[in-house]
């Protein structure tokens, strides 16, 4: 068993994607993702999963707090740009800043901002646990980026 084994096979379960912010120093952050679930009700908790390689976490974790914005299907350029290291990811974006101060992307299908409660090892990454602090759905009608196969695609609603 090899990394290509592990990701074909693990390719055939369909992920959302979604953008992780926050705002540390006076300036906002985020990455790409498709490692988040949802862990709890009560408490109210959810999971996200960035690697040990991000430069981008240590900013979220520096910060205390993270958002999950939830991606509709048109968003990938939002996606392709989150997915890069060392560009201003924020340039020309919509956004405001959520209960914990962390970025609420325009156009999404909905949100979930949450405090930054424990994180544990996960070989090469992290498992990150948020309890949630305000969470919206900001378009009903709307239909999710998902990635499946390596890909990225929508599915429809009958």
């Amino acid at each position: 068993m090899d990394d290509r084994d592990i990701r074909n096979t693990l390719g055939n379960f369909c992920t959302g994607v979604v953008i992780a912010t926050g705002f540390v120093d006076g300036k906002p952050a985020g990455f790409a993702a498709q490692s988040f679930l949802s862990l709890s009700l009560d408490p109210a908790l959810v999971g996200l999963s960035p690697a040990k390689t991000s430069t981008s976490w240590p900013l979220l974790r520096e910060s205390g707090s993270f958002c999950i914005n939830i991606l509709s299907s048109h968003q990938k350029p939002v996606c392709d740009r989150f997915a890069q290291s060392g560009v201003d990811k924020f340039e020309g974006l919509e956004w405001q800043s959520g209960v914990t101060g962390s970025p609420v992307l325009a156009d999404v299908l909905a949100y979930i901002d949450c405090e930054l409660v424990a994180e544990h090892d996960a070989g090469d990454h992290t498992i990150a646990v948020g309890h949630i602090k305000e969470l919206k759905v900001c378009k009903s009608e709307g239909l999710p980026l998902l990635f499946f196969k390596g890909a990225y695609g929508a599915f429809s609603v009958s």
